[in-house]
């Protein structure tokens, strides 16, 4: 089939800095942190004691009362997301239903509605459970839910990945539009789990930060680093076969031009101390991207703030582009400021990927106030700056062993 362009015609945004992507780039560059004390429920016998949590959202701006009642806070999220994204780019007056297709990630789906309807169960009996649990709980109801809010007759799939989820539903999109399968995606992806036992999961694993202090929290490649800050909201874009797009005069922020997909195959939740996998899928998305040395690059991280993910991390970088280049390549990660947002983080870290391409701003890696020897590439520290990149990649990984890239250019 064709090998065709994918252009990127609309985004949308719901986070810890901001409930649009005008807000949550703003936040970004001005370097905000969305990171505070875990208000969700009473976390005083929690060893983790902040969180990344969505401010000021109402699920009644978006769904009516009834469709709140039946639906998860992960596919609230977004159904808020992608009508910012659908609204921005138009998609709609032009798009043939059939050839429309939904690719929505999420890590863990309906955590809360699962919490919420157990918790019935044990305290009232088995007559109390909703007739709803199940379907508001399973991790495909995001996508299933947008793909009957706009009449999607395409494919409707959920990525389920774990941290990458949100970008590996954003790289099979890309796939499907250039081989030939849809004309445009409605993709990105979702996560609600600021649960108690959510975060009692991660937590107990070792993996979240115990830091009560905000602002010593989410510390990506700096040497004080113990763990990353869960957070929560979604990020969608809508991507458009390159050419239709341009001849129905859609605003195309960026070109999507590459993707890796590689599985470490080593362990349930530690990478690979080499960081092959890592260091294949940047490569993947590099080559498809037509990369040459020399380029100016800038690489949004997975930057979580845990020991072994920085320092691989890096490896990985330094592997794909070879020790000259990776020292010239800019860095960045953004969870600094929005905490891990799990299945949407690679949403959201794309939308900032194609927000530094089109304004010529590097968000910062803020609190990176102590670097560790390990880590010794230029990670954007504290202050965001003006680099006009060639191009920009935006890395996932997640536990399984899951590695995405995605790779991004200006449009031409």
């Amino acid at each position: 089939m064709d090998n065709r362009r994918i252009a990127v015609t609309g985004m949308g945004a719901i986070t810890p800095i901001g409930n649009s992507v005008a807000e949550a780039w703003q936040s970004m560059v001005e370097g905000r942190c969305g990171i505070g004390e875990i208000t969700r429920f009473d976390a005083s016998e929690s060893r983790a004691k902040v969180d990344g949590e969505v401010k000021g959202f109402n699920p009644r701006d978006y769904l009516e009362k009834a469709e709140v009642l039946r639906t998860d806070l992960f596919t609230q999220y977004a159904i808020a997301a992608a009508d910012e994204a659908v609204r921005d780019s138009g998609v709609l007056s032009a798009a043939d239903p059939e050839r429309l297709a939904v690719y929505f990630g999420t890590g863990i789906g309906g955590i809360g509605t699962f919490s919420t309807e157990m918790r019935k169960l044990l305290e009232r009996g088995p007559g109390r459970v909703s007739p709803y649990f199940v379907p508001m709980m399973i991790a495909n109801m995001a996508a299933g839910m947008l793909a009957i809010r706009y009449k999607a007759k395409g494919p409707a799939l959920p990525a389920v990945t774990a941290c990458a989820s949100g970008s590996n539903a954003i790289g099979e999109a890309m796939r499907l539009i250039r081989h030939g399968y849809a004309d445009a995606v409605i993709t990105g992806g979702t996560e609600a789990s600021l649960t108690p036992i959510g975060i009692a999961g991660f937590v107990n694993m070792q993996a979240l930060s115990t830091a009560a202090d905000p602002s010593a929290a989410s510390l990506p490649f700096d040497r004080r680093r113990n763990g990353f800050v869960i957070a929560e909201g979604a990020a969608a874009l809508v991507l458009e076969e390159y050419e239709a797009a341009k001849r129905r005069g859609a605003h195309i922020y960026a070109e999507i031009t590459g993707y890796g997909s590689t599985c470490d195959a080593y362990h349930m939740t530690a990478p690979s101390p080499d960081a092959e996998g890592g260091t294949r899928a940047i490569r993947q998305a590099l080559e498809e991207s037509g990369y040459r040395s020399g380029e100016r690059i800038y690489i949004n991280a997975h930057g979580t703030g845990t020991p072994m993910n920085d320092t691989g991390e890096t490896l990985a970088i330094k592997n794909a582009l070879g020790l000259e280049e990776a020292r010239k390549a800019v860095i960045s990660s953004t969870k600094s400021m929005t905490g891990h947002m799990l299945g949407a983080a690679g949403a959201i870290e794309a939308i900032a990927s194609i927000k530094a391409l089109e304004t010529g701003i590097i968000p910062p890696t803020i609190h990176l106030e102590e670097p560790d020897g390990q880590c010794d590439l230029d990670y954007t520290p504290l202050k965001a700056r003006r680099f006009q990149a060639d191009i920009a990649i935006s890395d996932s990984l997640g536990f399984g062993g899951h590695n995405a890239c995605l790779a991004f250019r200006r449009p031409v």
